[in-house]
């Protein structure tokens, strides 16, 4: 009786699961990757199913989970949902790098991969044991004690002038600036100078950090900027009268706005360094298994570690693939001369409308100069 109750229900879960998003099972099929809509909904799907089966009988819900993730693992290796990869064996001795966000995840990655090709690298990272840790990692496996660890926190704007100015009078020269660094989907939290959190780090700290870079880098020539954006900035909108989410909140909002920004940075910097020898691209890394989705409560709650996390788990790049474009940005020869560009698994793609607007783009400029003091000389919301 109770086995064929069991039964009843595995074949109520499956019917609901066969109805689920069959757009995102062709994609599988095909190889293709699915977009992060299509797995928002997917997932979002699978976890009110599993919601409701689980009040009806837990006992067989791990089950069917390991039965499901046994099945993805071996008909859709996760090899195939990684992306592309950068395959240029190409060098970067006596290169010098600056990687912000570099203890964890996609920027851990693109420094050790950096540092095997004999670059100088500077990790410049807010937790300094964390980054140390990394530091360690890194110089054992590669041999390169050319790496190094100085603190940045990009909620601080006197934090990043600090570590500018130490860069300085350490370097003359800078051929790589990395803009990886960045929180997603946060509580509403304020930088030191009273930015939103997500704004201020993924956008104003980056504005500052590499305005205040920019003689170094033009004195480096051939020199490339890589801002690590989102396909996220497809769902952005410059809130025009509401920049810094003053009026409302929405943390997905706030994060899509701040890869918009992103974007709209590195199409107005990069008209400002034309026939300078320096270019500035953006990318996006794909939906990376990373620390950045800290914040975000269906990767963190007990339902996730235990449902979401075995289903969702295909479609996730690891932190070495996520780097891969990064890598391409920064070091493809091919890509010398190219500014003003967005990326996607290491080749060129076009960004969303509101990404084009060079109205928009010149006033966040205008704004992002006036919040971060590039031009009064004051850091502060006014």
């Amino acid at each position: 009786m109770i086995e064929q109750q069991k039964q009843r229900i595995e074949l109520e879960i499956t019917k609901q699961l066969d109805d689920l998003d069959r757009n995102v099972l062709r994609k599988l099929q095909m190889g293709a990757n699915p977009s992060e809509s299509d797995i928002a909904k997917y997932t979002g799907e699978f976890e009110r199913c599993a919601i409701k089966c689980v009040d009806k009988h837990v006992e067989i819900l791990p089950k069917m989970f390991a039965s499901m993730r046994s099945v993805l693992q071996s008909k859709y290796s996760q090899d195939r949902m990684q992306g592309a990869v950068f395959e240029k064996n190409v060098r970067a001795d006596g290169k010098v790098v600056i990687i912000t966000g570099a203890n964890t995840g996609i920027g851990k990655e693109t420094a050790h991969y950096l540092a095997r090709r004999g670059a100088h690298v500077y990790m410049a990272c807010r937790d300094m044991q964390k980054c140390e840790k990394a530091r360690e990692e890194i110089v054992l496996d590669t041999r390169n004690p050319l790496v190094y660890c100085r603190e940045c926190d990009l909620a601080s704007m006197q934090s990043i002038r600090q570590f500018v100015k130490q860069f300085k009078a350490e370097q003359q020269r800078l051929d790589i600036l990395i803009n990886n660094a960045g929180v997603m989907r946060c509580p509403r939290t304020l930088t030191k100078e009273g930015i939103e959190l997500q704004l201020g780090v993924n956008h104003m700290g980056h504005f500052l950090l590499t305005n205040l870079l920019l003689d170094t880098l033009k004195l480096s020539a051939p020199s490339r900027i890589v801002v690590v954006s989102s396909l996220a900035h497809t769902r952005g909108q410059i809130a025009l009268d509401d920049l810094n989410s003053t009026k409302t909140y929405d943390e997905a909002k706030a994060y899509e706005q701040s890869k918009l920004a992103n974007v709209l940075f590195v199409r107005e910097l990069a008209r400002r360094l034309e026939g300078t020898g320096v270019t500035v691209n953006a990318l996006h890394p794909g939906i990376v298994d990373t620390e950045l989705m800290r914040h975000m409560g269906i990767f963190n709650s007990w339902f996730s570690g235990i449902f979401v996390r075995p289903f969702v788990w295909p479609f996730l790049k690891s932190p070495l693939y996520g780097a891969q474009t990064t890598l391409y940005a920064a070091l493809d020869p091919e890509l010398e001369k190219v500014s003003g560009q967005y990326f996607s698994d290491c080749a060129p793609k076009d960004v969303a409308e509101q990404a084009k607007d060079d109205r928009v783009a010149q006033w966040l400029w205008a704004v992002s100069e006036k919040w971060t003091g590039t031009l009064t000389g004051t850091a502060a919301v006014s």
